[in-house]
């Protein structure tokens, strides 16, 4: 028989995320060269010192895991990112804080200079609390 210490579990104190949306449209002068089959998804946790949701500290995780996803699909030998979604959640477990982002996308190599642009809806994020 094994005893194991009582641990508190992470709660879920807000959750917001955006279904794929289209970050191009026909359009638009976009050269894609190829497409990879697949969507591609990572999810990144980010400890904080304090609730998330009373600053900017959302907005600069979501930022942070798209920069990460988009440097992994440039090693692969693409460039851009045709649809984009998110997932982003925060936790607690008595005084700390915690931010888990999951962001995906469908990867393509466009041959033209791509547009910078930022994460979908991403003002949604600013009305958490």
């Amino acid at each position: 028989m094994l005893f194991r210490r009582k641990e508190i579990a992470w709660e879920v104190v807000d959750s917001k995320s955006i279904q794929p949306v289209p970050m191009f449209y026909e359009d638009e002068d976009l050269e894609v060269v190829s497409i990879k089959e697949t969507n591609v998804r990572r999810t990144y946790v980010l400890d904080v010192k304090r609730d998330a949701r009373e600053s900017n500290q959302l907005l600069r995780a979501l930022m942070f895991a798209r920069e990460q996803l988009q440097q992994e699909i440039k090693r692969n030998g693409y460039n851009v990112l045709l649809s984009e979604s998110w997932n982003v959640t925060v936790l607690r477990k008595a005084k700390l804080h915690r931010i888990q982002v999951e962001y995906g996308g469908r990867p393509a190599l466009a041959l033209n200079k791509i547009p910078e642009r930022h994460p979908p809806f991403m003002a949604i994020l600013q009305t958490s609390h």
